[in-house]
């Protein structure tokens, strides 16, 4: 069985997301860069992987794919270790919930809305906007308390083993937690945050970290 591929940036939520899936089952793989920002859009070669152009894609063994659940969800389903996808049809839901809870809502506000607004606008030598900015703060509120309450009382955000919601959720909250009102919405959900650092202090994260992203 060939070592699995991930096409895209190292700094990218979603491709670390498939990457900590990867470490977590203990499957070596391989990265492969690829800039969808760069001028002229993503190189043309890698809209055969991906036709919308965005990141991570993924190769193993002749088989390719494309969107992060469905990468996660292979990987799980292939590789041995320990199962990321909860053994009860409400553990299931409660995970696919949270992940779109984390895709369409909290992504859009935590990681572009408030980490984006103040921290890469300002290193980059823009301005702040405050009027996304306020909004976005507003909307990260929200999706904090959403997750906070789906919570069941484990150090994972649904019980004492790490799930598929876990490693979408963590490269997002790394992120919203470097800008100073992501610290602070952070300090309001205590359960949340300590979950963060459990996350954190996971083997897996250190691994991709190590591995160059």
């Amino acid at each position: 069985m060939s070592q699995p591929i991930v096409f895209g940036a190292a700094y990218s939520v979603y491709v670390r997301t498939v990457r900590l899936t990867l470490a977590e089952k203990n499957v070596p793989h391989r990265l492969v860069e690829v800039d969808v920002f760069s001028e002229g859009g993503p190189p043309p070669d890698y809209l055969l992987r991906h036709p919308f152009g965005r990141i991570p894609a993924f190769e193993h063994d002749g088989f390719q794919i494309y969107e992060t659940d469905a990468i996660v969800r292979y990987i799980d389903e292939t590789f041995d270790g320990p199962s990321l996808i909860p053994d009860t049809p409400r553990g299931r839901a409660r995970m696919t919930q949270a992940m779109r809870i984390l895709d369409c809502y909290a992504y859009p506000s935590m990681v572009w809305g408030v980490y984006v607004e103040q921290v890469d606008a300002p290193q980059e030598g823009g301005e702040t906007n405050s009027v996304r900015l306020d909004e976005a703060i507003r909307r990260s509120r929200t999706c904090l308390g959403a997750l906070e309450r789906l919570m069941d009382g484990g150090p994972f955000l649904f019980g004492y083993t790490p799930c598929l919601a876990d490693l979408h959720a963590a490269p997002m909250f790394a992120y919203f937690r470097l800008a100073p009102m992501g610290r602070q919405l952070l300090d309001e959900q205590p359960r949340l945050k300590s979950w963060l650092k459990h996350m954190l202090a996971r083997p897996s994260i250190a691994a991709i970290d190590d591995a160059g992203s």
